[in-house]
């Protein structure tokens, strides 16, 4: 006689996974979080060299004014470093699909220190805020421009944030979130292009031969644009996509030739790259507008016909 054994209790699932295993599971949400982390560190690192190079600007001298050059050339090595490990956090987490909702708040914590915060005190101290602070009022108006580079990426990161979570279109108008592009200049440009400009020269404008006033009048003009760029509505290329499919040896070696340049010569390379970004997104809305408005007359001509 068989006797069949019934379970006298209710079944409450699958047996646990072991120990290791959701360890394993918990060390992978933490690497992204780990690589922003870095990135709040070089920002941090980039703000305490540029408050240091000020420091050294105001005691003067030869010896003084050397140091502080290297320092504010740190700081913008240290933003360029922020934006490596920004890219690097955001690329995980989306391989390993461990993105949270609190690590995409904290990144964007991250970037407004590393890329708000530290590039507008970097042009500050290195350009406007130095040089022109014997014309009347000149002061005033430097805190103000930088001021508002830091509030219009504060806004750029905020609306990104919300169009992510609500990608359907919030009200009338509002542009739909496509993953191939950003809407407005990205905070991390922004911030980056600043850098490159300091890495390129990183002597302060104050001790510069010739035309140090028009130079910095015009960085002062330029900050303010990217704060515009950044909160308007501007399509720019994100890049997502590359990598994402299939191997391909040509990007590899692609992307070995472009450190090697950027080893190199990283002063000319960063400072094309970001300015060629920037361009690009530019003439590509120019390029759109047109066609659009070419598209809508022939359009027009048609109908009337």
């Amino acid at each position: 006689m068989n006797v069949r054994r019934f379970q006298t209790g209710p079944r409450l699932g699958p047996a646990p996974a072991p120990s290791g295993h959701k360890g394993l599971k918990k060390g992978v949400y933490l690497v992204p979080s780990l690589f922003t982390a870095l990135n709040i560190l070089a920002g941090f690192y980039s703000l305490m060299a540029t408050m240091s190079a000020f420091r050294l600007l105001g005691i003067g001298g030869a010896q003084q004014i050397k140091e502080a050059t290297d320092r504010l050339d740190y700081a913008a090595l240290a933003i360029g470093w922020a934006f490596v490990c920004d890219m690097l956090d955001g690329r995980i987490a989306r391989m390993t699909k461990s993105t949270t909702e609190i690590g995409i708040q904290l990144d964007s914590l991250a970037d407004i220190v590393s890329f708000g915060l530290a590039p507008a005190i970097l042009a500050y101290v290195w350009g406007y805020g130095t040089t022109l602070q014997d014309w009347t009022n000149a002061r005033q108006l430097a805190w103000f421009v930088s001021f508002m580079f830091v509030i219009c990426g504060g806004f750029r990161l905020a609306r990104f944030n919300v169009q992510a979570s609500r990608p359907r279109p919030l009200a009338e108008g509002t542009p739909k979130v496509d993953k191939k592009s950003f809407v407005g200049l990205p905070i991390p440009v922004a911030g980056c292009l600043v850098a490159a400009i300091v890495h390129f020269a990183p002597t302060p404008l104050k001790y510069a031969p010739h035309r140090a006033e028009v130079i910095a009048i015009v960085m002062m003009v330029l900050i303010a644009f990217l704060g515009l760029l950044m909160v308007s509505t501007l399509r720019f290329t994100s890049f997502k996509s590359i990598g994402t499919g299939r191997k391909d040896a040509r990007l590899v070696i692609g992307l070995i030739a472009l450190v090697g340049l950027i080893y190199l010569y990283s002063q000319w390379v960063l400072l094309i790259l970001v300015s060629g970004y920037v361009v690009h997104g530019l003439l590509s809305r120019g390029l759109t507008s047109i066609t659009r408005r070419g598209g809508d007359k022939s359009s027009k001509e048609m109908r009337e016909v």
